[in-house]
Formats: structure tokens, C-alpha cells, sequence
């Protein structure tokens, strides 16, 4: 109690209590992984298109609907090496009713020859030459005898075999490829067959990914004393390039200014940072990212990848994802992926086939969290290697699979048919 005033008049002065630490309001409350995942994908719209050549469209996803101008083939064409004739000079041949034609000349590919061919005649054609008019059929050289400019037919052919008709792979006006696709080598040679380019495809989006720890030794370094090697920033820049993002990796010390500035500059779709994302002493990413913008999320009820933060920064998507490597790895999976494959035009859902094999053992969960387990597929049956060690990333090459728990259940007993999913190795 204080004295002011000079008049011996009491005064009482309360002390203010401390600011709320934002990264303990999150962990007091954890969302769950349905909101946290809405909060990653809020707002996230796909990327403008961009024009590229079509020899480099591959595995791109297109922006818009292809449409042909042109009719592919645009002119008859043969399907065969042989023989250009009117069908009905072969009818009634065969190897002991062998029918003289009198050859007139040849068609080559890209060149042809259209002289009228007439009652006993044929043209030597190639395989991708221009069919006459005047003929209707190519005779397959297999079916015929002698050469120069004499040949025998010994067998028929219809009317039209081995000819390729005016827009019988693409017609003029057909929409040959739909905007979303993810174009696949077979669609680059029918995008070069009707001579459409450049192809508009959904720009991919350029992915920061911020990895910070005084610990930290670049990636291709040999583990010495207490430092360790930074092994998040090529697992993640390979997931955001598996994706269809382009990674920008930033490597930072455990100093304030130098994330303030990483997370605020310009020039990027997504950022992704890896480490201090917890509440201790350095864990200054979530922090950070409420005072320079807005931390929606911060905690989640899911084992490993508690500590992710999701929020926004200058209109940019924040994922805060935990530095153990497993939690690192499961927090992409279930909000980094789905972001950047949104972004990028793909499907946000995961890029793994989904199973259903038999559990060897039990695989025991809580219930109001979701846990990420590590398995192992073999054959018909699955084997849970672990839900914790999320710092232990042999296990997760150890794994061929994993399988998600949800809140909603304590696990399940050995012997139980359940989902997962599976990303190479025996299924």
C-alpha cells in the first residue's frame, strides 16, 4: 500500500498480469486435424495459368479445355505397308487364285502420289502416305507376290481396310483434354498433333521452406559433436517438387530478425517452416507469426505434429510445422500437401494408393486425438512400427505405409481389417 498525495490518503495499485503467451492459448485448446486442415486450405485457390511450349508441359496441370482446329489425320491416310488398290480387284484372290496388279508408281510420307489408279492398277505405299482418291483399300505386302512393276494379290481386302479416314483420331472442334488434367507424356504427342501451342497450365506455385536452429548443419554435411544435420529441408523440398511446387529453401540461426524477415518477405505462394514451433524459450515461429499477422490455429489434437501453427502473413499461407522429422513429415501430409497441390491445381486429397489390410497387433490410440502411424505392408497384412518417436525418421523409411487413427477411436485389435494408405513397397 502506497501513500500519495501528501494527505495520508491510501492508494491501492494492482499489478496488470502478463500478456497471454499466444502459443500457450493454442495448446490450452487444441483444435482438431478436420478444423486445422480447413484453416490450412481457407481461401487457397489455384494458381493463374501460365503459357509454356508444349515440350514442356509434362506433368503439368492444365489451366484451361484443349479444343482442335484441325482434323488429325488430315488426309487419308495408310495404317499399312503395301499396296493402294480398289478393293474389288482383290475379291476372289487367294495363294491358288493368285490376281496380277500392274504397279504405277509409289507414295511415300510426305510426299504421295494422287495419279488416278485404274481397273488392275496399285500404288506401292508406305505406312503414313497418302492413300489416292481412287483407291479405297491398302493391300498388306504380306498378302501379295512379285515386285518392280508387277505384283499378284493373294488374299482380298474390304472395302477401306488399312486406311485411315479424314479426322479419324481427332476432328476438327473435338475438346481433346479437359483443365485440371495432369498431363501425361501420351498427351503432350496429341497436343503436338493438332499443333496447339503454347499450352496454358496452372503456374506452380513457389513454396518458402524455413528451417532454423543454431544446431543446424547444411544439408550434405557429416554429423560432428552436438550439431546435427538439417534433414527437413530436402524431405520437404522434395514433397513440394513431388507436388508440383517449386521449393524455396531458407536456412536461418535461431535469431528473431532474420525469421521476422524471412516470413515477411514477398514474392511466394506458401511458406512452410520447420522447427521452433512449440512454446519453449526459442519457439518463436508462432509468435512471430501473430504479431506479423494472424495465427489462426497453434496446437492440435494429433500424435506426432502437436505443435503445428497455421496462420497468414502479408496474405500468405504460414504452415508451422514441427522439427522432429516424423511429426515434420505427418504435419505435411495432412496440411502442407493438401496446400500446395491446391495451389498448384491438383486434388488436395493424398497423393498415396488406399488399402485395407489385416492389423498383426494391436494399435492402440486415445480417443479425441488422431495419431499417424508408421506400418509396414506385407502381403495382406499390415504391422504397426509406431505412433510416437517423432524424432526417429528411420522409422518412417522403415515403413511402407501408415494409417490414420481417428479421434473418434481408441485403435484397433489385431486381426482387424483396416484403411491406410501406401506409397510403394509390398502391398
Amino acid at each position: 500500500m502506497l501513500r500519495g498525495g501528501g494527505i495520508g490518503v491510501p492508494i491501492t495499485i494492482q499489478a496488470m498480469p502478463p500478456p497471454e503467451d499466444i502459443r500457450m492459448r493454442g495448446f490450452r485448446e487444441r483444435s482438431s486435424v478436420e478444423d486445422a486442415v480447413a484453416a490450412a486450405l481457407d481461401g487457397l485457390v489455384p494458381l493463374p495459368s501460365e503459357g509454356i511450349p508444349t515440350t514442356q508441359a509434362a506433368g503439368r496441370i492444365l489451366a484451361a479445355d484443349i479444343e482442335s482446329t484441325v482434323n488429325v489425320p488430315g488426309f487419308r491416310r495408310a495404317t499399312m505397308d503395301g499396296y493402294a488398290v480398289r478393293a474389288e480387284d482383290t475379291y476372289g484372290a487367294s495363294a491358288y487364285n493368285p490376281i496380277p496388279l500392274r504397279v504405277l508408281g509409289s507414295s511415300m510420307p510426305g510426299t504421295g502420289d494422287d495419279q488416278p489408279i485404274g481397273p488392275g492398277e496399285c500404288l506401292r505405299i508406305m505406312t503414313g502416305a497418302p492413300v489416292p482418291d481412287s483407291a479405297d483399300a491398302v493391300l498388306k505386302a504380306e498378302d501379295t507376290n512379285g515386285s518392280g512393276e508387277q505384283i499378284e494379290a493373294t488374299a482380298p481386302v474390304p472395302h477401306g481396310r488399312n486406311v485411315a479416314r479424314i479426322g479419324e483420331d481427332v476432328e476438327a472442334d473435338d475438346r481433346i483434354l479437359h483443365a485440371g488434367r495432369r498431363l501425361l507424356p501420351q498427351d503432350i504427342g496429341l497436343i503436338t498433333a493438332i499443333g496447339h501451342n503454347p499450352v496454358a497450365v496452372v503456374r506452380r506455385p513457389t513454396v518458402r521452406i524455413i528451417v532454423s536452429g543454431d544446431e543446424l548443419l547444411p544439408p550434405g554435411s557429416a554429423p560432428s559433436g552436438t550439431s546435427i544435420v538439417d534433414s527437413n529441408s530436402p524431405m520437404l523440398a522434395a514433397l513440394v517438387e513431388r507436388d508440383g511446387g517449386t521449393a524455396d529453401v531458407v536456412s536461418l540461426p535461431d535469431e528473431r530478425a532474420a525469421m521476422a524477415d524471412a516470413l515477411s518477405r514477398p514474392d511466394v505462394d506458401l511458406i512452410i517452416t520447420a522447427g521452433a514451433a512449440s512454446v519453449g524459450s526459442e519457439d518463436r515461429v508462432p509468435v512471430l507469426v501473430g504479431e506479423l499477422g494472424n495465427l489462426t490455429i497453434h496446437g492440435i489434437t494429433m500424435r506426432p505434429s502437436a505443435p503445428t501453427g497455421i496462420g497468414t502473413v502479408n496474405d500468405v499461407r504460414v504452415l508451422i510445422l514441427p522439427g522432429n522429422p516424423v511429426a515434420c513429415l505427418a504435419a505435411y501430409d495432412f496440411f502442407g500437401g493438401p496446400a500446395v497441390r491446391t495451389l498448384g491445381g491438383r486434388s488436395s486429397n493424398w497423393p498415396y494408393r488406399t488399402i485395407k489390410r489385416t492389423l498383426t497387433r494391436r494399435l492402440v490410440s486415445q480417443v479425441g486425438r488422431t495419431d499417424y502411424a508408421r506400418v509396414v505392408v506385407d502381403g495382406d497384412q499390415v504391422e504397426p512400427i509406431a505412433i510416437s518417436g517423432s524424432s526417429v525418421l528411420s522409422w518412417g523409411t522403415a515403413a511402407t505405409g501408415c494409417g490414420v487413427v481417428p479421434a473418434s477411436s481408441e485403435g484397433y485389435a489385431a486381426g482387424t481389417p483396416v484403411p491406410g494408405h501406401c506409397d510403394g513397397g509390398s502391398t
